[in-house]
């Protein structure tokens, strides 16, 4: 725990000692030791498959759910949390520091269920599991997933602020309110179909055919386990070949090195704050990290020349947005990310390139991105131009809003960065830049902008 935050610490040890404290039972209340033991044997072996090679990379929807909300809907709370516990602390973590990770892991996982057996008990669950009432059973198990699931979200959400935004979970990114039900309702779906997978075991674990037959529930869930951690698996190969895209133009081009990551999260803000859906925000953030990707098709000598460009370079220099958008044309995930690289140039007004298209003509996903774009490239010293303050360059955009860029993208990314603020990033030797007077007019109007 020696790399953690002091606060991170302290908060990793009170969850591990609220964890034992749920693990007490009650005076004189058995414990149904076999039951503990094929569930904990159970989740265990479901969390080492789950990270074996036969997967083939760890399942982005956390740990397999259905073997402890069984434990929470058959078991006390005590011997429910029991049974997640030895399959928390053996599996190994993935990122240092492993003991405060599994410590972390063991606790939250103890805490999650020990709440949903309590609430499932308190709720009668444990009488409808009994007498196989289904409707009365999947009222219960729907609260008791409420329950576990919101003490995963604010544990999560908890861990992130001592730790800097560096969560010991993977996938956290921010730990405001907003952020931690954006958390709850991603995480709510796929715990609800595993909750309703446990309950299954339940009930067929109460019924005649016993525990044997509740076993049967894991293998479709396996099945579908399997599936979509080959879907994640896709995914992770997408964003790797991104990836090398973007790194191949940054080393080509290496004045404007950080920029197309700055632009992808710059279009991701204003996508959010225009309200579209996480699909969508993904895609655009895509559009803005490949937007230059065409400068791979542009001679170097006028990527890096110091100073303006000529007509005639300035007109190489204009074909890179079809450059990109014949790079990125046969691969289908990007969707409306390959229009946004082949438009992102152009201007409401229709004086923009490659096709002068105007107004609506204009995909949305490109107004985004032009937006973040000619933010970035203001925000940031180049060879050829000094960083602008970020209110001038919010200013400027303003100016500019409704004849080069769409006022709805333009007040979004105003709205965002007032409230969220924004650090520019300097991009080139600042030696150099030193030399270079800021422009006066913005950046896309400059004979020998390079954008």
């Amino acid at each position: 725990m020696e790399a953690l935050p002091g606060r991170a610490r302290a908060l990793v040890a009170g969850v591990a000692l609220l964890g034992l404290l749920c693990l007490l039972p009650p005076p004189g209340a058995p414990v149904p030791w076999g039951a503990v033991a094929l569930l904990a044997a159970l989740y265990g072996g479901c969390e080492r498959l789950a990270r074996s090679r036969l997967v083939g990379t760890p399942h982005p929807g956390g740990a397999f759910y259905p073997v402890l909300l069984a434990g929470a809907f058959l078991l006390p709370e005590s011997a429910a949390a029991l049974a997640a516990l030895p399959g928390a602390l053996l599996v190994p973590a993935a990122l240092r520091p492993y003991p405060a990770r599994r410590l972390w892991r063991a606790g939250r996982l103890v805490l999650a269920v020990w709440a949903a057996s309590r609430v499932h008990r308190t709720t009668g669950g444990r009488d409808a599991v009994a007498d196989c009432d289904v409707p009365l059973a999947l009222g219960t198990a729907g609260a008791a997933v409420l329950a576990f699931c919101l003490v995963l979200t604010l544990l999560d959400g908890a861990v992130l602020a001592p730790t800097g935004g560096a969560p010991l979970r993977r996938g956290g990114r921010a730990a405001g309110p907003a952020a931690r039900w954006r958390l709850f309702l991603r995480s709510l779906a796929p715990i609800t179909v595993h909750g309703l997978a446990g309950l299954m075991m339940a009930l067929l674990w109460r019924s005649p055919y016993g525990p044997v037959a509740a076993l049967l529930v894991l293998l479709p869930m396996g099945v579908s386990w399997w599936a979509f951690a080959q879907y994640h698996r896709e995914r992770a190969a997408h964003r790797a070949t991104i990836r090398a895209l973007v790194q191949a133009v940054d080393i080509k081009d290496g004045y404007t090195r950080g920029h197309s990551e700055r632009v992808g999260q710059a279009s991701m803000m204003i996508a959010r704050e225009l309200g579209m859906d996480d699909e969508r925000v993904e895609t655009l953030r895509f559009a803005g990290i490949l937007h230059d990707v065409g400068k791979l098709g542009v001679p170097t000598r006028l990527l890096t020349k110091d100073g303006p460009l000529t007509p005639e370079e300035r007109r190489v220099i204009e074909l890179h947005p079809e450059y990109g958008h014949e790079m990125v044309r046969g691969i289908s995930f990007l969707g409306e990310a390959r229009a946004a690289v082949l438009h992102h140039h152009e201007r409401l007004d229709g004086t923009g390139y490659p096709y002068g298209l105007a107004g609506g003509q204009i995909p949305e996903s490109a107004r985004v991105v032009a937006v973040a774009d000619a933010f970035d490239a203001m925000t940031s010293t180049r060879s050829y131009s000094r960083a602008r303050p970020v209110p001038v360059a919010l200013e400027e955009l303003q100016r500019c809003a409704g004849s080069h860029f769409d006022p709805r993208m333009v007040a979004a990314l105003v709205r965002v960065i007032g409230r969220a603020g924004w650090r520019p990033a300097v991009t080139a030797d600042d030696v150099r830049a030193r030399a270079v007077p800021a422009p006066t007019g913005p950046v896309a109007d400059r004979p020998g902008a390079r954008r």
